[in-house]
Parts: C-alpha cells; sequence; structure tokens
C-alpha cells in the first residue's frame, strides 16, 4: 500500500497570514512541498519547501502582520505554540524579553496514509513501541496514523497524550487523523506525566499514545503504563539506542545500567575486568525502532536483549526495513557495532568509552558558575574543558533548578544525544565530586600518581575512623602535593616530615571542637 496524502488544509493556514504574504505565496507555486512559512519582524517572509528555502520579496514582516497571525490562531501554550482548530497545522512564537511576539513560524501539518506499513506487524502484535530518530524524519507522522490503525482497522480502545496537539490538531475536536482513537490534551508540558497516569487511571485503554518522552518524571509514567498492560507507542528525545544509553534521565525506558563488580573467576571468563556494566532492570519497552529515513527503518525485536549485547560491545544485527517506489517493504538484516566493548575498562557512571578516551572532555555548563567551575578543573587537573557552543559539547552540566524550567538550552541537548547531568548547587564541593564521579583515578594519573592517591585515601579513611594520625610512605614533591590536596578535601590536617629522599606525608584528624588537632 502506497503512501496517500490527506487534505492538508492548506487554505485554512493561508487564511491567517496577512493578505500580502499570501499574494506571494500563491504566486511563487508548488505549494504541494510548503513545509513552513516564517514571519520574523523587521525581515522579509521566508517559505521553506522540502527541498528549498524561498526568500518571498515584498514588504518586511511589520508588527502589525504579527498581530494579523496571532488575531486569527488559538491561545498560545506555555510551549508558546498555537494551532488552528481541527488541522494539523502549528504556529510557534517567538518573544522578546517581555513577552511580545515578534516571530512566527507557521508550520504546515499533513496526515498520511501509509506511513504506518513499514511496521504495522509490530504494532499489530501489541507490543510496547519506542521510536526514535532526528527531527523532520515523520515519528508523530507515525504515531497518528498507528493511533488510527489500532483504534479503526483493530477496534482498540486508544488513548493519544497531546502535549502540543501535535497528533490530533488544535481545538476540542481532533483531525480526523486519528480516527477514532480518544485523545487527551495536556494544559503544559510540565503536567504530562501527570496526564499519561490520568489516561491510564480513568479510561481503561489498551494502547496509549505519547510523542516525545523527555524527562524523568514522564520515563517513570512510561513505566506505569507498561507494567499495567498496556501497550504503549512513544517517541523520545534521541537518535539512537546510544543516544538512550546516555542519558541518566531516560535510560530506564531500555532498562537502565548499573556497575557490577564480578569474581575474580567470573572476570576471567568473560575476559573483562572486574567491574563491568549490566542491564539494570528489565525495559520499559519491548521494541524500538530507528527510523532512519522518511521511508528506512531498522528494528530491534529484543530491547532487553539489544542492550545486553550493546553493553558486552557485542555486535547488533537490526532489521532494516524500506519501503519501495510501489508502497512494498523491503526487508534485510544488517550487522552494526554499535558500541566498542564498554566493559574493558572500568565504567564511570554512565559515561560513554568514547567520550572517556577523548583527552578533555567538553562541558556545556548552564546556570552553573564557569569561574567556579574553570578553578576546580585547574586546582585538580581534571582532563576537562569548558566550551561555549552546546553542538561542540561532550556533556551538559546544569543545576537541578534550572532542570526544572527545562530551559532551551537543555531541550537542545536532549535533540541532540547529549548527556546531562545535574548538581544539587552551585558550590566547588559539588563541582569536583561530579568531576571525581566521572574521572576514575586509573584516567587521571599515572601508575606512580594512582598508587599515591590509593594509599592517601586509605590514609583518610583510617584517620577518620581510629582518630588518630597516619604516617604515608615516602614520595616526590608532585605526589606529595597531591596527597596534600585528598586531605584538605576531607577537612583533615597535614604536615611533611623527613628529609629527601624520604620525605613524606602524615595526615592529622581533628579535635571534637571540630578545630583542627
Amino acid at each position: 500500500m502506497s503512501t496517500q496524502m490527506y487534505d492538508s488544509d492548506l487554505e485554512l493556514l493561508l487564511e491567517v497570514l496577512p493578505p500580502h504574504i499570501r499574494r506571494l505565496l500563491e504566486g511563487r507555486g508548488n505549494l504541494d512541498s510548503l513545509v513552513e512559512i516564517v514571519l520574523d519582524l523587521g525581515r522579509y517572509p521566508q517559505a521553506r519547501f522540502e527541498s528549498a528555502v524561498s526568500d518571498l520579496a515584498g514588504e518586511q514582516i511589520s508588527r502589525d502582520d504579527i498581530a494579523h497571525v496571532v488575531s486569527r490562531v488559538g491561545a498560545f501554550s506555555d510551549d508558546n505554540r498555537a494551532g488552528i482548530e481541527r488541522t494539523l497545522h502549528r504556529i510557534s512564537a517567538i518573544k522578546n524579553r517581555t513577552g511580545s511576539i515578534i516571530g512566527l513560524t507557521c508550520r504546515v501539518g499533513r496526515a498520511v496514509f501509509g506511513t504506518v506499513e513499514i511496521i504495522r506487524d509490530v504494532i499489530e502484535a501489541g507490543k510496547s513501541l519506542l521510536l526514535l530518530g532526528p527531527p523532520g524524519v515523520g515519528k508523530t507522522t507515525i504515531l497518528r496514523e498507528a493511533a488510527r490503525v489500532l483504534a479503526d482497522e483493530l477496534a482498540k480502545r486508544v488513548v493519544i497524550v497531546d502535549t502540543s496537539n501535535e497528533i490530533g490538531g488544535d481545538g476540542d475536536i481532533p483531525h480526523p487523523g486519528i480516527g477514532r482513537a480518544r485523545r487527551m490534551q495536556v494544559p503544559s508540558p510540565f503536567k504530562q506525566h501527570a496526564v499519561m497516569i490520568e489516561a491510564v487511571e480513568n479510561h481503561m485503554p489498551e494502547v496509549i499514545v505519547i510523542d516525545e518522552i523527555g524527562t524523568e518524571a514522564e520515563a517513570g509514567a512510561a513505566r506505569t503504563i507498561a507494567e499495567r498492560g498496556v501497550q504503549l507507542i512513544a517517541t523520545a528525545h534521541g537518535k539512537t539506542l546510544g543516544n538512550l544509553l546516555q542519558n541518566p534521565t531516560l535510560m530506564d525506558l531500555v532498562g537502565g545500567i548499573m556497575a557490577v563488580t564480578l569474581s575474580d573467576e567470573e572476570a576471567r571468563r568473560r575476559r573483562t575486568q572486574k567491574t563491568v556494566l549490566e542491564r539494570k532492570s528489565p525495559p520499559t519497552f519491548n521494541v524500538m525502532v530507528e527510523i532512519l529515513e522518511r521511508d528506512r527503518v531498522a528494528v530491534y525485536e529484543n530491547v532487553a536483549e539489544v542492550v545486553d549485547r550493546f553493553l558486552r560491545g557485542d555486535p547488533i544485527a537490526p532489521e532494516e526495513r524500506t519501503r519501495t517506489e510501489t508502497g512494498e517493504v523491503a526487508i534485510h538484516r544488517t550487522e552494526i557495532r554499535e558500541a566498542e566493548n564498554v566493559q574493558a575498562e572500568e565504567p564511570v557512571l554512565g559515561l560513554p568509552q568514547r567520550l572517556r578516551r577523548r583527552r578533555a572532555l567538553r562541558i556545556f555548563s548552564y546556570g552553573v558558575s564557569r569561574i567556579r567551575l574553570e578553578r576546580v578543573i585547574q586546582a585538580f587537573n581534571f582532563p576537562a574543558t569548558l566550551v561555549s557552543e552546546l553542538s561542540r559539547a561532550d556533556i551538559i552540566l546544569t543545576l537541578k533548578s534550572q532542570e526544572k524550567r527545562q530551559p532551551r538550552e537543555i531541550r537542545e541537548a536532549e535533540g541532540l544525544g547529549i548527556p546531562r547531568y545535574v548538581l544539587k548547587s552551585n558550590t566547588a564541593v559539588q563541582m569536583e565530586n561530579f568531576l571525581r564521579s566521572i574521572f576514575p583515578v586509573e584516567d587521571m594519573y599515572d601508575a606512580a600518581e594512582t598508587s599515591a592517591i590509593r594509599e592517601a585515601e586509605a590514609a583518610v579513611a583510617a584517620v577518620l575512623e581510629q582518630g588518630r594520625p597516619v604516617e604515608l610512605a615516602p614520595r616526590n614533591s608532585h605526589l606529595r602535593r597531591l596527597q596534600h590536596l585528598l586531605a584538605e578535601r576531607h577537612g583533615l590536617r597535614t604536615q611533611s616530615s623527613g628529609r629527601e629522599p624520604s620525605r613524606r606525608v602524615v595526615f592529622h584528624p581533628k579535635d571534637n571542637s571540630g578545630r583542627e588537632a
């Protein structure tokens, strides 16, 4: 069955535009491939097509032009989006610092028949399905079509949790593209997880469809839904399985990761280090589909097995499916090595091995004091550097207070698949503890330095437990400095004694009043 397009209701979108912009568009022609219209204050309007971008000559956009559009669309929600009732068109606003709208993106929404045929067997099997892929490849289109097929053709009770009205369109009456599926709108993006649970508890669905799981609360709600035996069809931030496993917030969707210490015998049998990464729990989703292009997908049938193989570094063979021009689906398997052997070295809190091998980890800080963070990096010689562009970052480091707000930078990082790490407070101690958790001693120092630090760590434990001084082995001045720094971090007093080459560090406890003894 080839794909067939619904009437996109393009006329309704053109009606909300200022007359002079509509005339320019209609004179341009080729509106069947129109993707969106961009209207920015003080600039010429722009039309974006599937294969080209066209600047529309004429008048620059005025405040009256923007007001003309705003007055003819629905109210803008917390995520600065509005729509046209019973259509799939989306109007997104750009606001200035005072909250006035100074730009609009008018995106053409189209419902398409037949897009779900490429994975129809998976959907009909009743398995929970997670869709991944870059923006613009049709994830939401597949969700909409899946809801219609399950509700109309399989007569299942389907509920769509529609956070931004992208699946069912704007207004109280949903677009016919979702068939007989029911749609629950979400008053605010921050309440999406609550509406997910409400859908299960109040409306007895057999299937729940949701677009863009992106927070820990939503991931928890998804697990609750799956554990109640409801089929879940969803998309998530990230393009590949590797993106999810690098995202501390969403890795639970595919089972999560934990560090496990093996016995000597088991480590020898596996030919790995004693500490390895393993899947923590059963995945929320049974099947995962990476949408590579609009007509090409990779299907991972058993997510639990796929994650296990990924963590072992074994080759993964997804089922690659391609929709031909005649609408038929061609299937073949391809061997893909998704990851190197991540258990060849000691794992570090889920930080991917490919990042730890880089000479300096590139950190984009959001809400975290750059000056303080740079001082901590320099003081302890952490192999990390700060970058000012998110696209160049390996990880994003932010504060818990900022994460709750879900600002644009954090959402953009999720879309790029950049792992996110969160500090409770903006203190040097929090930053140091985070960096120490990311970089094990073996990654930062050579053998002599590692030995000196390990000895100092054991001495700290002994001083704190026994309350008496501990004298360390003789070291050179560089290694003694590392030991002094470690003791200071734990609030202990230190001194050096003896003459070179027998000079050594002594750790001293504090007295009961909290003063140094």
